[in-house]
């Protein structure tokens, strides 16, 4: 049920944050889905940093982790974007996305990681 309930949460701001994101830089480059797939791997990282301390419940696991995060962030939605950009003939475009989600993404990651290892260490 948490997995559930965390999903819709995440689904649901997903779709929120991607449409206003896209609205206020209207362009072709995915800002939306690069937006919450960021945002999505810090709050991963910082859940995982708290794991390592021995924190983290697993309901919290479950409602967040699994549930919202997965619902939040979104791989198919980044893949089809990409080759939506190749096929509009913007490369250029297409390979910032695979660029700066990648590193943007583990960077965020990281960076939830460290922090939540200050926190709770």
């Amino acid at each position: 049920m948490l997995v559930a309930l965390g999903g819709a949460a995440g689904s649901i701001l997903r779709y929120l944050t991607d449409r206003r994101v896209q609205a206020w830089r209207d362009s072709p480059f995915p800002f939306g889905t690069l937006t919450v797939n960021v945002v999505g791997s810090f709050i991963l990282g910082f859940l995982s940093g708290w794991l390592l301390h021995g924190a983290e419940p697993s309901s919290i696991r479950a409602l967040v982790a699994v549930g919202f995060c997965g619902g939040l962030t979104t791989f198919s939605t980044f893949g089809y974007e990409t080759v939506r950009l190749v096929l509009e003939k913007t490369r250029l475009y297409a390979v910032l996305n695979v660029v700066v989600t990648v590193v943007a993404g583990l960077a965020s990651g990281a960076l939830g990681l460290v922090l939540a290892t200050a926190v709770f260490s």
